[in-house]
């Protein structure tokens, strides 16, 4: 298996495996063996924490969520829902990706068109959380509970 870096999440049990020369991680959310990537090890252990630390339930989670930008689509990474409605967008870089501007203003135009109260930015080393009050991401200090939403 690769080496891929500790990440500043809880611990977590992930199931990996070799196919050939392929790695492969298990995504429990969309049940199936994917390639493993550095982006895609940020945003398994993302969705543990998601679960664990965010308090969103499991069923509530959706993965490459498509979203068109000027008909052109593409794909928010996680996109937590709470009753039903986007409540958390989730964008995963790989752990050598800075978490800049640039990675703000993807965030920014996903959710655009996905409407979430919340923005969560992490690279498995750094995350930061906003709150959209008014259409501004305000960077906030505290981790949103979807329990509390």
């Amino acid at each position: 298996m690769g080496k891929y870096p500790a990440l500043k999440f809880p611990k977590v049990a992930l199931r990996a495996k070799k196919n050939g020369a392929k790695n492969l991680i298990w995504d429990d959310i969309r049940k199936m063996w994917l390639v493993l990537t550095g982006e895609e090890w940020v945003r398994q252990h993302a969705i543990a924490f998601l679960i664990s630390g965010c308090e969103v339930q499991k069923g509530a989670l959706a993965m490459e969520y498509p979203v068109e930008i000027n008909s052109q689509p593409q794909r928010a990474d996680i996109v937590a829902f709470v009753k039903e409605k986007p409540w958390m967008l989730v964008e995963c870089k790989a752990a050598d990706v800075t978490i800049d501007k640039t990675v703000l203003d993807q965030a920014i135009r996903y959710n655009s068109v996905i409407g979430a109260r919340y923005i969560f930015l992490t690279n498995g080393l750094t995350h930061y959380f906003f709150e959209i009050k008014n259409g501004t991401p305000i960077q906030i200090d505290f981790i949103p509970k979807a329990t509390k939403a």
